[in-house]
């Protein structure tokens, strides 16, 4: 088989493709390109600052500024720089972390949920411009085979707009997702196309080639899309406590998972947007692991990809070879109407809004990975011409300049109708408060070997709502002085805090102070920071001492005027693959239970695991109002009846996180109850949370 894999990149420097159809820069202002690369990597990085900045002041979205510095010093412009190797590996780098970027932003739930939506639109924005680009190039005289591999570049497209979404917001909006599931059916399909005409032109178009490929990548989205995240965890839960480990693993995930597709005939990208939807399934959405990884490919490899796509445009061909005019606008405008076609066409039948309509096309239209593979290919083995190879590559730069400045112009409608759209909190007065918990999440730490999952807990509840985390560590005062040693132990859990917060981008606040004890300093810190949410460690059972005289969890909850939630995570928290909550006992009540309700909701879908319900019967009137209420949020639920801990346990796999409402005190018991700690005995190797909501909850002023 003839291979297209990962160097379609060098397949363009290195055959002298370009060379061969536009000799002449536009002006060079050096006699030759720089050649240092200490000064390369600065021209990038000037222009990865400059550009943006330059263009966002005309309200053009700054990639555009990014594609046209390439046009400009690139080897077709003033050859300041030349299109070599290096750029052309980190090229390759920006364009598979732009895939993986879609994949991680891509919920494999939401997917299995939607499905019809994204395979619709993937199938029409294939099928449409594959119609009418193969008319066309027929009707302009170009042979059958020669046509079907253009409109197969327009067929496909690049996520070139991404950073786009990301800035608006509305990555998981329904047209958002719909297009990155179609982004996975076009170029998979594009690139079948391309084999499939390569292997005709060859004569080699058998039973044998069909027999290998459909296999081949069957197995191969399976293995990744079935290994790659039983592997992280894995991995996760051996090696959780080293931070760079996890992003080594990530990135490895990433290319692994590209080059295994090149061996099978497959592009690169597919297997990056592949390793994006596994590898999303293991790191919560908004933990410092993910925060690492998009920042590393927005900030640095993504717009090094934009830049290098520009730097393969000669604006002069359209003086040089006027012919070539009327077909870039003839290849321009056929990809445009197909892609709205295809666009307007799936938004009808899914009754959407006009601005879905444009962001799915705005998103669609932009082409530079699979087209420039297969254009490439295609005049290698002698099936197109010049004029064509430089048609495709001036189409290439219309669609990246437009696509995210109609996703800009578009998408902003949509922010504003998901944000009119978004329903309002019924009558339950609590609601509002509840939603707004985590504005300041006070976290002692002390543990170094829990601390991890619980800033990962506190993290994800702080950053959703744009809040501040309050570390805190508290050296009780003996009527002695403290000792060095505790104070250094103190500064270093403090700084790990810090540091981890950081990398999360979220505000922090470290709080080092010595107290009376452990417990006071705790709820002098609430009151003094003014914190609405309190996260502490638990190890899960309580010594008889502690049943009669109290623990330091037991004097917090009984006196603590916010909520408190008690965590225990044996297991790394990205492990999570499902969440329940469960409710027991009469002790919870109706107001508990719809405060306990938005956080559960909120940790699900931060770690994109499904929210389930398991409700233990009592035979009372709350059970009717709360079956009432799990139906109308349109949430999973199951009654049963039975012993309460034999029937949470039943309802318990492996890496579920079980969420429980503390019930009423007794005396003589843990202030959590008998419950809480019994269900932890049955369940020892399960993450577990106790959600505890005082008794009258602090009034703010």
């Amino acid at each position: 088989m003839t291979h297209f894999g990962l160097d379609f990149f060098a397949a363009i420097a290195a055959s002298g493709t370009l060379a061969k159809v536009v000799p002449l820069p536009l002006g060079q202002i050096l006699q030759e390109p720089i050649t240092d690369p200490v000064a390369i990597f600065l021209t990038i990085l000037a222009i990865m600052l400059v550009a943006p900045l330059l263009v966002e002041r005309l309200r053009l979205p700054g990639i555009i500024g990014l594609i046209l510095a390439g046009v400009l010093v690139g080897p077709y412009g003033l050859g300041i720089l030349e299109r070599d190797s290096t750029i052309v590996l980190l090229g390759t780098i920006g364009l598979l972390f732009l895939m993986f970027l879609g994949g991680l932003e891509t919920s494999l739930d939401d997917l299995k949920r939607n499905a019809d939506k994204p395979i619709i639109f993937g199938l029409a924005t294939f099928v449409v411009p594959m119609v009418i680009g193969t008319g066309v190039m027929v009707a302009l005289g170009y042979g059958f085979w020669a046509a079907v591999l253009v409109a197969s570049c327009l067929a496909s497209h690049t996520l070139v707009a991404l950073p786009v979404l990301n800035k608006l917001g509305i990555m998981r909006h329904p047209s958002s997702t719909a297009t990155l599931g179609a982004t996975l059916i076009t170029n998979v399909l594009a690139l079948l196309v391309l084999a499939v005409v390569v292997k005709a032109d060859q004569g080699d178009l058998t039973l044998g080639f069909w027999l290998f490929l459909i296999p081949a990548l069957t197995i191969y989205t399976f293995a990744v899309l079935w290994g790659v995240p039983r592997l992280g965890r894995w991995f996760f839960k051996k090696f959780g406590h080293d931070e760079g480990a996890e992003f080594t693993f990530v990135l490895a995930a990433l290319f692994v998972a590209s080059y295994l597709a090149s061996l099978i005939e497959i592009e690169p990208i597919v297997g990056a947007f592949l390793a994006g939807v596994a590898i999303t399934q293991i790191i919560p959405r908004l933990s410092p692991l993910m925060n690492r990884v998009q920042f590393i490919g927005n900030t640095l490899f993504v717009p090094i990809f934009l830049i290098s796509v520009g730097m393969l445009v000669d604006p002069l061909i359209l003086l040089r070879e006027p012919q070539s005019l009327v077909l870039v606008a003839i290849i321009v405008l056929a990809e445009l109407l197909s892609k709205f076609l295809a666009a307007w066409g799936s938004a009808r039948w899914f009754k959407w809004p006009f601005p879905s309509t444009m962001v799915m096309f705005g998103l669609s239209m932009a082409q530079a990975a699979s087209t420039l593979a297969a254009i490439t290919i295609a005049f290698d083995i002698g099936l197109v011409d010049e004029v064509v190879v430089n048609a495709i590559i001036l189409m290439i730069l219309v669609s990246c300049v437009l696509s995210p400045w109609v996703v800009a112009r578009w998408g902003g409608q949509l922010q504003t109708q998901s944000v009119e759209a978004a329903p309002a909190p019924a009558s339950d007065q609590q609601a509002p408060a509840v939603l707004l918990l985590g504005k300041r999440v006070l976290i002692p730490v002390a543990n170094p070997s829990t601390e991890d999952n619980l800033l990962q807990l506190a993290i994800i509840l702080t950053k959703r709502v744009g809040g501040t985390l309050l570390p805190l560590h508290v050296l009780p005062d003996r009527n002695q002085p403290i000792a060095e040693a505790d104070k250094n132990r103190q500064e270093r859990l403090l700084d790990t805090a810090e540091t981890i917060a950081h990398a999360a981008a979220i505000p922090v606040e470290t709080i080092g102070r010595i107290d009376d004890s452990i417990a006071l300093g705790i709820l002098r810190t609430i009151q003094e920071r003014n914190a609405d949410l309190l996260i502490c460690g638990w190890k899960g059972f309580s010594t008889y001492q502690e049943n009669f005289f109290g623990s330091v969890i037991d004097t917090i909850v009984r006196s603590a005027t916010i909520p408190v939630l008690i965590s225990r995570f044996p297991q790394p928290i990205e492990n999570t693959e499902k969440v329940v909550l469960a409710i027991t006992g009469r002790q919870a009540s109706l107001g508990q239970i719809k405060k306990t309700l938005p956080i559960t909701q909120s940790l699900a879908e931060e770690l994109k695991a499904p929210l389930h319900v398991v409700q233990v019967a009592v035979s009372s009137a709350r059970d009717r109002k709360l079956t009432a209420l799990l139906q109308e949020k349109d949430i999973s639920a199951q009654l049963v009846h039975g012993n309460t801990v034999k029937r949470v346990t039943e309802a318990v796999q492996p890496n579920t996180l079980l969420v429980l409402i503390a019930s009423t005190h007794i005396v003589g018991q843990s202030a959590l109850g008998r419950e809480p700690e019994a269900i932890v005995r049955a369940n020892w190797d399960t993450n577990i949370l106790v959600l505890h909501f005082p008794a009258k909850p602090r009034q703010k002023s």
